[in-house]
């Protein structure tokens, strides 16, 4: 899965979520990884939520236009049911969410009602401290331990899948934490997609030998050439194949 992150309306390299390198329009990054091959896009407004200024409409609409056929995640500024349905309606394929699950974790049972559970991915910035996990919150940069209400939420399969981001190595070259997917498995058992300090090939291959990995996701490196894309896939082409997992959703 390749990753635009936002911030300010201008795609950015980022770094740790604190230090950002402008890269120039999302539009252009988007359509430029759909023609390199990757296989999902997760385009994530950070700035969105902070500002409440909902959802990036505008930037949703120039991609619609564009006429890709990549399979677009959408995450950034949702804080209602009837914000999900219009980013849907305008594009999105699925849906990722952070603020409104810190603030408002109820309303995703109302939108599994709606949009159905595969539409849905939670994001979660994770570190740890004596092997306690710590969920961040990107408005006001605190990290807190994740409520038994936030896991049982994950568990009842209202979510489709866990987007993990190693958020202190996100832009650093090959330093994803292993750890905090571990520690993430022992209380859920949703899917994972991994995000965060992944630039290796070799990492990938490692990566996919974990059943509850479903995709791993890269930003940045993405970034320095049309090819590292075919290269990291070449890289999982000798892999056997692995059955598809379905999980009973409402």
């Amino acid at each position: 899965i390749g990753v635009v992150t936002i911030k300010n309306g201008w795609a950015v390299q980022s770094f740790g979520y604190k230090d950002y390198m402008p890269l120039g329009k999302p539009e252009c990054l988007v359509e430029n990884l759909s023609r390199w091959g990757v296989d999902e896009i997760i385009i994530q407004v950070i700035d969105r939520s902070k500002k409440r200024l909902g959802p990036d409409f505008k930037l949703l609409s120039k991609i619609a236009e564009l006429g890709l056929d990549t399979p677009l995640i959408y995450g950034g500024g949702i804080s209602s049911i009837e914000d999900a349905v219009e980013v849907i309606q305008s594009g999105a394929d699925r849906l990722v969410l952070d603020s409104i699950i810190h603030d408002k974790p109820k309303i995703i049972y109302k939108l599994a009602d709606h949009l159905g559970s595969q539409a849905l991915i939670a994001s979660m910035p994770m570190s740890y401290s004596k092997e306690d996990l710590l969920w961040l919150n990107y408005r006001d940069k605190k990290t807190t331990k994740i409520s038994q209400d936030v896991y049982s939420l994950i568990k009842t399969g209202i979510i489709s899948e866990v987007l993990l981001i190693d958020w202190k190595n996100e832009g650093k070259f090959n330093s994803f934490n292993n750890e905090l997917k571990d520690l993430l498995k022992k209380n859920i058992d949703t899917p994972l997609i991994v995000f965060g300090g992944i630039s290796h090939k070799d990492q990938l291959f490692e990566l996919y030998r974990d059943p509850s990995i479903s995709a791993v996701a890269i930003g940045n490196f993405l970034n320095y050439g049309e090819h590292k894309i075919q290269e990291y896939k070449n890289t999982l082409t000798d892999m056997p194949l692995r059955a598809a997992i379905y999980r009973d959703t409402i």
